[in-house]
């Protein structure tokens, strides 16, 4: 078993053309023993966006904390605290924070998707 805490995980700014504002932690992967899956904590300060990209695996995500607009192929959604979504494997997606507060939201993705 593996235990942390998200405050002794360091935070790192995405590094992505288009993208602004948005920090990563990675929570659980490979260094912590993980096999399957990734976990990850993004989050957007007020006005950050992650640029449309897709990739050759699923994302389930789980919003955490405030609210913001996320796409995937020809949909946008509004998301806030307690919404969960599934975006398949080559679906372009993208994601806005459109809010006064930090969007937290937990992201898993299979191993394949961890560089």
């Amino acid at each position: 078993m593996y235990v942390g805490h998200v405050d002794e995980v360091e935070k790192i700014e995405v590094k992505m053309e288009g993208t602004h504002g948005t920090y990563i932690q990675w929570l659980v992967s490979k260094e912590q023993g993980a096999k399957n899956y990734a976990m990850r904590l993004f989050t957007l300060k007020p006005g950050a966006k992650i640029a449309k990209h897709a990739h050759p695996w699923e994302h389930e995500i789980f919003i955490l904390s405030g609210k913001g607009v996320i796409g995937a192929g020809e949909e946008e959604v509004e998301v806030r605290e307690g919404n969960f979504l599934y975006i398949p494997p080559d679906v372009p997606h993208w994601y806005r924070n459109n809010g006064d507060e930090e969007l937290k939201f937990l992201c898993i993705i299979p191993m394949k998707g961890v560089q």
